[in-house]
């Protein structure tokens, strides 16, 4: 970095952040701040005045903290961070379980006391303190695979939920291959039980996402919501319910993160109405699902991924490419699209309600194939869910 000693303490910021390969989202992640704050210290509206976050930005990009302040140029090696990983995927990478070796050394911790150390965990997650989280994810994890070898009707839900903040966390430090290997484990451990593996496809959409396989994980988090959703949702109890639409929220980021426009905005519609039943202030099956988590636009950590969607005044949500009127991207009218899933309520509702005739606004019209439409045969579904009509069918009546 020629005349380093000539940039301010945001620009320096800014390059050694490009040189980790860091996006400002990661970046914010790992420090426990908003995306925003890094942008404005990067553009110096906002200064570095605390030693101490210094020194949290000099151990995340590896670097001494007075490179930041121009008194020396080479990086050095800050291994705190990296052997907490290390130990997790130490943690992890054990088979005791399955080759009934004891995991743990001594007395093996009461049920009780386990969930209070998972419920610590999430709480710690949840306010950002990652590298605490960090240290404390090895010995949980033991802890739980422990009481779940002694017991495992009481252990097994306790597992499931270490192993999901786990992969919570491994996402945010942007170690997908483990986040994906815990998340794994996660659902292997609830394989049985609808509401265990719908907790734990939570996570596994999350590690889909990251790792980009958007409409993977899409249709993983649509079919466990479809396994705990009744025919009518009203029989529904508040953490079931918390649960399906968190899943059903999941499927909205993979299909907003696969630029399937018209999935995301009836999936989110979805979420909204499933979260106006649930309401705020619950944080059921650590969803933390309700309205302010479905906002749009809002603060909530859940639209990371959903920055195409937004909702216009007055109207259904839409993308600004289709808000207006105009097309989603990549796609001319009179040219065949990807029809959206079904989501959760749909699924559950047996009877859909007969389509209005003639439509107020008609969109262009597609298929499910990708081809011109005067190339699509009338047995193709529409995007809209209807058989192409014919040009020799009258209209419906009435």
């Amino acid at each position: 970095m020629a005349g380093g000693e000539l940039l301010p303490v945001g620009r320096r910021v800014a390059h050694w952040r490009g040189r980790r390969g860091l996006s400002q989202q990661v970046f914010a992640d790992r420090l426990g701040k908003s995306k925003s704050w890094v942008d404005k210290v990067e553009r110096g509206v906002r200064t570095l005045d605390k030693v101490s976050t210094l020194q949290d930005i000099a151990a995340v990009l590896r670097i001494d903290p007075g490179v930041l302040l121009g008194r020396d140029l080479q990086a050095v090696d800050v291994s705190g961070p990296v052997e907490g990983v290390e130990r997790v995927r130490e943690a992890l990478s054990t088979y005791d379980i399955a080759v009934g070796r004891s995991t743990v050394r001594g007395q093996v911790l009461s049920a009780d006391r386990l969930a209070r150390d998972v419920t610590y965990a999430w709480g710690t997650f949840r306010h950002a303190r990652y590298p605490q989280v960090t240290r404390l994810l090895p010995g949980l994890v033991v802890a739980a695979q422990g009481v779940y070898a002694d017991n495992p009707v009481a252990g097994r839900s306790m597992l499931v939920e270490a192993y999901r903040v786990t992969a919570s966390l491994l996402v945010k430090l942007g170690e997908v291959e483990m986040a994906w290997l815990a998340a794994d484990r996660a659902m292997t451990i609830a394989a049985g039980e609808a509401v265990l593996v719908a907790t734990a496809a939570v996570q596994l959409g999350q590690v889909l996402r990251a790792s980009g396989r958007a409409r993977a994980a899409r249709s993983t988090a649509l079919a466990a919501a479809y396994r705990i959703a009744p025919p009518d949702l009203d029989d529904l109890p508040a953490p079931a319910l918390s649960l399906c639409g968190a899943l059903v929220i999941e499927a909205a980021l993979a299909a907003a993160r696969d630029g399937d426009d018209h999935a995301t905005a009836d999936l989110l519609d979805e979420a909204a109405e499933m979260a106006a039943r649930v309401g705020d202030g619950h944080d059921h099956y650590r969803t933390a699902f309700g309205p302010v988590a479905v906002d749009w636009p809002g603060s909530s950590p859940l639209w990371i991924w959903a920055m195409p969607v937004r909702r216009w005044p007055g109207t259904r949500r839409s993308s600004p490419a289709t808000a207006g009127g105009g097309y989603p991207p990549n796609t001319a009218p009179g040219t065949c699209s990807t029809p959206p899933a079904p989501t959760c309520t749909q699924a559950a509702r047996s009877t859909p309600a007969a389509p209005s005739w003639p439509p107020s606004t008609p969109p262009p019209p597609r298929c499910a194939t990708g081809l011109p439409l005067d190339r699509c045969s009338p047995s193709w579904p529409t995007t809209h869910g209807h058989q192409p009509r014919s040009s020799s069918s009258p209209p419906p009546s009435g």
